[in-house]
């Protein structure tokens, strides 16, 4: 029985102390959300189809403003994971990503070697707009940086008469520490 009223209060130690760290990391987690545009250039009538581009596109990181804004820092910033990635054909506005194959995103600082953070491999014809598939990478080393790269890998299936511009849209869950 004695060891019964030692048992409660543990078990209820316990289950108090779960749900509040439960709590904590919801209160230090946030969502941030960037966009860049990138251009595909015009891809002649080839032999050898398909072909793959490799397109860079430096970034100066806004992410600053969104820790600050969420009572954080970089330096406190304990985990960043890609939770969406979205491609849209912004010109010409008639075009659509049947031109492409499939399509790679990875991230890369002068600092870090860069790593694959989103991809595509069946681009489906007649879509304006595609969702890519996170590689759940860690990411928080380059969006913690003053400046990162996106490297875009595609792989054209057909020519394509003129240069395309796609906006990328991506959606971070960050999880840090607070001021």
């Amino acid at each position: 029985m004695k060891k019964s009223f030692l048992f409660a209060p543990l078990l209820l130690l316990l289950v108090l102390g779960t749900f509040s760290c439960k709590k904590i990391n919801e209160l230090l987690t946030f969502e941030f959300s960037d966009t860049q545009s990138f251009k595909i250039p015009a891809t002649p009538l080839v032999s050898g189809l398909p072909v793959t581009l490799n397109l860079p596109v430096p970034v100066t990181n806004k992410a600053s403003e969104t820790f600050r804004s969420n009572n954080t820092s970089a330096d406190l910033v304990k985990d960043v994971k890609l939770t969406k990635l979205t491609l849209t054909v912004t010109d010409p506005t008639t075009e659509t990503f049947d031109f492409l194959q499939s399509i790679e995103i990875s991230i890369g600082t002068d600092q870090n070697d860069k790593v694959v953070m989103a991809y595509l491999n069946d681009v489906p014809r007649g879509a304006k707009s595609i969702e890519l598939t996170s590689t759940n990478e860690k990411l928080d080393r380059y969006i913690k940086a003053p400046s990162y790269t996106l490297y875009t890998k595609a792989t054209v299936r057909q020519a394509t008469a003129r240069e395309i511009t796609v906006q990328e849209e991506s959606r971070f869950k960050v999880t840090a520490d607070p001021l």
